[in-house]
């Protein structure tokens, strides 16, 4: 597929090629004049992309479309910020970066580019898996990261090793071994590896979640804001009645919790 830019541009795409260019420039800008920018490096930034990653997440899960704009725009930056600093150190730069990942799309999709015919998703996805095996992945596991946090390394793992077709067929086979798991865990706790046990079920409920089609950290997630901000609302009201948590009854908290839970 030809790298030339089609011609000529429709005004979206003009707007869209010239709001990018001005990015760049202000980064070229920034680096060259702002003490704070001009000191930042690949490794001082990794932390600060982590962090907006997880405002992006955060304004996805609250259906905050201005927030999420926002934070898209954060993150396009830091991307930016990146390639601008690979730029001059030699090792990579944006156009590197963008033509970087328009070949690999092309390449992983040849049911897109090419002649290959697939019937739904899931060839979709094993295709891809075992196009990036080709590619040289010594392992179909090997693209995970390290550095995921348990419960979303726990689903692309399941995720990946059901692109290669090592999975379960019912969800009532999955719901069978998440019941086996308790019954192991159950007993682990009385005289056995509670620790192993209990990540044994964890793993075996997001197997289950994903063969039923919820992301686990999502719904999590949504549980964590859930019990915020009801808990935020028994502090509220325990502070209105003049009362300290710490002085009441569960029974006492237990009020104003069901009205948090009515709201």
């Amino acid at each position: 597929m030809s790298n030339d830019l089609p011609l000529p541009f429709s005004k979206n795409r003009t707007q869209e090629m010239l709001a990018f260019h001005r990015l760049l420039d202000i980064m070229d800008d920034l680096r060259e004049k702002c003490p704070w920018d001009k000191k930042q490096t690949l490794e001082s930034l990794r932390h600060l992309t982590i962090e907006e990653t997880y405002e992006l997440s955060d304004a996805i899960l609250e259906g905050d479309k201005q927030e999420i704009k926002k934070e898209l725009g954060d993150i396009l930056l830091h991307i930016v910020f990146y390639a601008k600093i690979g730029s001059e150190t030699g090792d990579f730069n944006i156009t590197e970066v963008l033509n970087g990942i328009c070949e690999k799309l092309i390449h992983r999709h040849p049911h897109i580019y090419g002649e290959v015919k697939v019937e739904d998703e899931e060839e979709v996805k094993r295709n891809w898996e075992q196009i990036k095996l080709k590619e040289g992945n010594k392992s179909v596991l090997g693209g995970v990261p390290q550095s995921l946090p348990a419960l979303v390394k726990a689903m692309r793992i399941q995720e990946k090793a059901r692109g290669v077709g090592f999975d379960w067929e019912e969800d009532h086979q999955v719901w069978e071994k998440v019941e086996e798991e308790l019954s192991e865990f159950k007993a682990a706790v009385e005289n056995g590896a509670k620790e192993d046990e209990f990540g044994d079920v964890l793993f075996s409920l997001v197997n289950y979640a994903r063969f039923v089609g919820i992301n686990p950290e999502t719904a999590l997630e949504r549980t964590n804001k859930k019990f915020i901000k009801r808990f935020t609302y028994l502090e509220q009201k325990a502070k209105e009645a003049g009362k300290n948590l710490s002085e009441m009854t569960l029974a006492e908290m237990d009020v104003y919790w069901n009205e948090a839970k009515s709201l």
